[in-house]
């Protein structure tokens, strides 16, 4: 049977005597002090990671590498002229002509149309086939009305010859020649009621003439359907061309004294709110009326730009119409991020990479700067990142959804 502790120890004391007593305290000292280096070192690392996992959410830390291939930018805000505006809204419009209601000019029945609303036509493309048992009658009156011709004219060379020759009485080739002149004139609009109706002039009859549009342009409206029974008072379509669009704005009497013609417009569709996207166009015309209870006049202004197929008839506008200039400050384009509907930019917080995102509200924006509206809490020399914002934002979000 072993010896428990309590029996070795003293047997142990004994044996090392005086001597071996004071190492064996050193050696247990030892032993506790390595232990507590080692707690200490822990502590230490620990603390020394603590700030990393606690890094606040609007702060992105970015390695040297990683600053090189965002091609990072610092500046500060720049003190630029910019125009005052007035905040007004409207729709997209055409003129007129090149609004265009299409119909069949005789009338008859739908025999068939593959139209469908928005669809783009070209000139002179087939829009419908219209069916008319009255077409067949149309080319027979002017196939016989040109043979009648034909015999009219051979009449009056005869009589032309005789009258030269004093054969026979001048009233004869008077007569000859206003036959031919009425039949030339009924064969000349038999002619051209066939072509407004869409029917060949001349060769096999047919039943059917077939519809082509006037312009170019895009389907606004179909009102007809196939076996529909149309007259030539009725619009079978409804075709826009939007070659020369227009902005028609709605600004309120008080602001009118503001507006003048050649000023500029900056427009933007409901689609451009995320992409921070501006048009741009000129007034035109001033109306002279006030419209209804909202006490308006409208304001007609040409496009800069017209050739764009995201430009529509009746799309809404929100616009600014330049009536100034003031200094305002300003960042350039590059250094404001969009995200969630705000914006943002960022400052550097430490010279070892790390950036912070701070909400920065905006103003106008013109010649590739923005208006910036600075918080309070920031001074005037406050160094902001002006090129590269964007790497940032995504690399701040991406870290955020990795944690």
């Amino acid at each position: 049977m072993l010896p428990s502790f309590n029996q070795v120890t003293p047997l142990l004391l004994s044996r090392l005597g005086r001597v071996g007593l004071p190492l064996l305290t050193a050696l247990l000292l030892t032993a506790c002090g390595s232990g507590g280096k080692e707690k200490t070192a822990e502590k230490a690392e620990a603390a020394t990671e603590k700030p990393e996992a606690d890094a606040p959410a609007d702060v992105v830390r970015l390695s040297a590498p990683e600053q090189q291939a965002a091609g990072l930018a610092l500046g500060h805000l720049e003190e630029r002229p910019l125009g005052t505006g007035l905040a007004v809204s409207g729709t997209l419009d055409v003129p007129p002509e090149s609004a265009l209601a299409v119909a069949a000019p005789l009338g008859g029945f739908v025999e068939s149309t593959s139209l469908l609303q928005g669809s783009r036509v070209r000139k002179g493309e087939v829009l419908a086939i219209i069916r008319n048992p009255e077409f067949v009658q149309l080319q027979q009156d002017y196939l016989e009305a040109t043979s009648r011709l034909r015999y009219a004219k051979a009449d009056l060379d005869r009589q032309r010859e005789l009258y030269q020759q004093e054969v026979a009485p001048q009233k004869n080739f008077q007569r000859a020649q206003a036959e031919y002149d009425a039949l030339r004139v009924q064969t000349q609009a038999q002619a051209a009621r066939l072509r407004l109706a869409g029917l060949p002039v001349g060769g096999q009859l047919v039943s059917t003439a077939a519809v082509r549009a006037p312009r170019s342009g895009f389907v606004r409206a179909v009102n007809v359907t196939v076996g529909q029974s149309v007259t030539a008072a009725d619009a079978l379509f409804e075709l826009v061309d939007p070659t020369h669009l227009h902005v028609e704005l709605s600004v309120f009497e008080k602001d009118v004294p503001r507006i003048q013609a050649g000023q500029l417009i900056r427009f933007a569709l409901p689609s451009d709110s995320a992409a921070g996207r501006e048009r741009t166009a000129r007034v035109y015309l001033i109306s002279r009326a006030i419209n209804g209870p909202d006490r308006t006049v409208r304001v007609h202004g040409h496009l800069d730009q017209e050739n764009d197929p995201a430009l529509l008839p009746g799309l809404y506008v929100r616009a600014t119409i330049e009536t100034g200039r003031n200094t305002v400050p300003t960042l350039p384009e590059a250094a404001v991020v969009r995200y969630a509907g705000q914006t943002y930019g960022f400052i550097p917080v430490s010279p070892a990479g790390s950036y912070r995102m701070i909400a920065l509200p905006t103003g106008r924006s013109e010649d590739g700067y923005t208006e910036v509206k600075r918080p309070a809490n920031l001074p005037a020399t406050t160094t902001f990142v002006v090129k590269g914002a964007y790497s940032l934002l995504a690399k701040l979000k991406n870290t955020a959804d990795e944690d």
